[in-house]
This record gives structure tokens, C-alpha cells and sequence, in this order.
């Protein structure tokens, strides 16, 4: 392995040949046995994708602009005035039939929308149909803000770590979504998938290093508790993922799919990103505290690399949690409005589902820290005495 972070914490040319030989021979077979499971577990059948139409087998999503809301809200079956910008019929002007909840909640003059013409519809005098927003330019253009800050603020590495992100993506969307569709075992995909994007995340934001390699260590000693604590909560709590909607409707598309395994999937890749936020930090906190003081002994180097964990601990515990309150808000919301204490409530199906998600994946990540530290200090402490590297050079 190269170390390219030169400068602060590098080790020594022998100690680093050394720690690069240690790492090496658990890193690499770690990549092989991933390859060979992406490689066994890889889909080949690939014809559930996109196998179920969007609305209607013959109903072709057309582009339009809404042109007139004035009436609407007057109608038995709310209907707006939109101008095709699409399709054989593209520039004319016609009405669509509008959700009620989509014309309370936004619609205006000027929008762009998805809609579809269904001939069952005609009766109305609306025969065009309401699908969707067209969200591609506001999101292209968000897109775009975050690259641009990216690169202002951390340059070329911000960029690295940005490619890192769409090649794991690359990995949720090619490999594992399709392989738990063709019937692969989720828990054995999200292992293989969670391999796989760390190596991607991991060594193309950061470098491959003795350092960064540390951390991927880390990373995999965090992921495997994760997957220990996960399988063992999942069935004890009885979390099936059965009571939603979405869970009743996976059961009936795949019968055989075992909708906990698809939860513990689910929460492996979910707390991927905090892992490798919390043993890039630990891994680079030992060597820059190495760096600034080479002869603290390897109890010192571990209190003081734990001190600076415990603050990331401190902020694991709340960020996971108040993570969860921001997206599950609705649901929080329908769930006070049920008449129970609040011990029944927290352990109610699709609440008591997410209240796990966050407790095992907040155990992993805090005990991923001192994993980390002590694999840190074990390499960096590996640098010789100062009289020591002296010789060395003058060999």
C-alpha cells in the first residue's frame, strides 16, 4: 500500500513496511472474499425491474404546465387547466384531473407536471390525469450547489469523496436492490454490498494509506457488530416489518423474501456513512496526536485518541436519534393521536422498527471508536525511538 498522506503522523520507512505488510495481509483477502460474493451473489435475473406498469400498461407519462387553478376548487372532481409541452398533442391546452390533497397542498400556475391521458377518464371531461411533479431541473440545479460548495470548500478530496458516493450508489442500485429482487439472501447482499462501498468510499476519498486503512478496519469491525446486535434485536423485539404498507405489499410482489432480513439489510447500509464519519476521525486523530508529540507511550496515545472519541460518542447519541425524529415526524404525529401511554406507544410496530434502527446502529458506531483507536495505535506506535530513525536515514 502507498501512504500518501505525507507530513503529520507518517511513520518511519521500516515501521510503515511493516504496518503496510500487517494490513496488507487482512485487507486484501477481506477484498477477495467481497469480490467472490459480489461475483456468487451478482443478479442474473433481472426481470422483476420495472416489470409492474406505472399506471396502465398503455399510459404513457406526458409532460405539461399548469395554466389555470382559478376553477378548480369549485369542481366535484378538481380539474386544472394545463398546456401539453409533449407527446402527439404537444402545445395544446387541455384539463387534467387533480388529487384534491396535491390542489390544496402547492398546485400553481406555472408548475410542471407529469400526467398521463386514461380513456376511462373522458366521462369527466378531464382525460388527462395528475402524476407527478417534474422535479429534474430544481434537483439538477441542487445538485450542482452541492458540487460547487464541495469543491470550494474541500477541493480536489471533496470531489473524491463525491465520486466515492456515486460509485457506492452504483453498488445500491446495480448489485443490491437487484440482487435481493432475484431472490439473494439480504443479510449476505447487504454484507457484500456494505464491503464493497467502503472500499469505494473509503479509498477513493481518502487515499489508500496505512491511515485510511485503518479506518476501513474499523469500519468493518463496527459493521460486523451492527449485523451481530442487529440480527439478535430484530427477532427478539419481534420488528417483522410487516405492519406497514409497503411491508404487506414487498410480501405480496416477493413471498419468499423474509421482510426482517430485509430490515436488517436496510440498517446495515443505513449506518454506513456514520461508521466511516467515526473511524476516519479516530484513525486521524491518533496519528495527528502522534505527530505532535512522537513520544507519548502507547497508554497515552489511546486515553488521549478516546478523549477526542468520547466527544464523538456524545454527539453519535443525539444525531441518530434526532435523525430519526425529523424523518418519522408524521408518523410520531398519527401515533399521538391514539389513545395509550407512552411506553405502548414507543412499542408500537413501525415506531418500535425505527427506535431499534437507531439503538443498534448507535452501538455499532460507539463501539467502532475504541476498535479503531486501539488499531491506530497499535500501527503508529510501531515508529522507532528518534535515535533509532537517525540511524535508519544514515543507513
Amino acid at each position: 500500500m502507498h501512504q500518501h498522506h505525507a507530513g503529520g503522523g507518517e511513520l518511519p520507512a521500516t515501521a510503515r513496511r511493516r504496518a503496510q505488510l500487517v494490513l496488507a495481509a487482512i485487507v486484501l483477502p477481506l477484498l477477495i472474499a467481497t469480490l467472490v460474493a459480489t461475483w456468487m451473489l451478482w443478479p442474473t435475473d433481472r426481470s422483476a425491474i420495472g416489470s409492474r406498469p406505472l399506471i396502465d400498461a398503455n399510459a404513457e407519462p406526458i409532460s405539461a404546465v399548469v395554466t389555470d387553478i382559478s376553477g378548480a376548487r369549485d369542481e366535484a372532481i378538481p380539474a386544472a387547466g394545463i398546456r401539453l409541452t409533449s407527446g402527439d398533442n404537444e402545445g395544446a391546452t387541455t384539463a387534467m384531473q387533480v388529487p384534491p390533497e396535491i390542489l390544496e397542498h402547492g398546485l400553481g400556475e406555472g408548475d410542471k407536471v407529469s400526467v398521463v391521458f386514461l380513456a376511462d377518464a373522458m366521462e369527466s371531461g378531464s382525460p388527462y390525469v395528475f402524476l407527478d411533479y417534474q422535479r429534474q431541473l430544481p434537483m439538477g440545479l441542487l445538485f450542482a450547489g452541492y458540487l460547487l460548495v464541495v469543491a470550494l470548500v474541500a477541493r480536489i478530496k471533496g470531489l473524491a469523496a463525491v465520486v466515492g458516493l456515486l460509485a457506492s450508489l452504483g453498488v445500491i442500485v446495480f448489485f443490491a436492490i437487484p440482487a435481493i429482487m432475484a431472490g439473494a439472501n439480504p443479510v449476505a447482499v447487504a454484507l457484500t454490498a456494505g464491503s464493497l462501498m467502503m472500499f469505494c468510499a473509503v479509498y477513493l476519498a481518502h487515499g489508500v494509506s496505512i491511515r485510511t486503512t485503518t479506518a476501513l478496519l474499523g469500519t468493518f469491525g463496527g459493521l460486523a457488530i451492527t449485523l451481530a446486535v442487529g440480527l439478535w434485536a430484530l427477532r427478539a423485539a419481534h420488528v417483522t416489518g410487516a405492519q406497514g404498507d409497503t411491508g404487506q405489499l414487498i410480501s405480496t410482489m416477493f413471498p419468499d423474501l423474509r421482510l426482517g432480513d430485509l430490515i436488517l439489510c436496510g440498517l446495515v447500509i443505513a449506518c454506513l456513512g456514520a461508521l466511516n464519519d467515526v473511524t476516519i476521525t479516530q484513525a486521524s486523530a491518533v496519528w495527528e496526536l502522534h505527530a505532535a508529540n512522537p513520544k507519548l507511550t502507547k497508554r497515552e496515545l489511546w486515553r488521549g485518541g478516546m478523549r477526542i472519541g468520547e466527544d464523538h460518542i456524545a454527539s453519535t447519541v443525539y444525531t441518530l436519534a434526532f435523525a430519526y425524529v425529523g424523518t418519522a415526524l408524521p408518523l410520531l404525529i398519527l401515533a399521538a393521536l391514539i389513545d395509550r401511554t407512552f411506553l405502548a406507544t414507543l412499542g408500537a410496530g413501525e415506531i418500535a422498527e425505527e427506535i431499534v434502527r437507531t439503538l443498534v446502529s448507535s452501538i455499532g458506531l460507539i463501539l467502532a471508536i475504541p476498535m479503531t483507536t486501539a488499531i491506530a495505535v497499535a500501527l503508529v506506535h510501531r515508529a522507532p525511538t528518534r535515535g533509532k530513525v537517525q540511524q535508519e536515514a544514515a543507513q
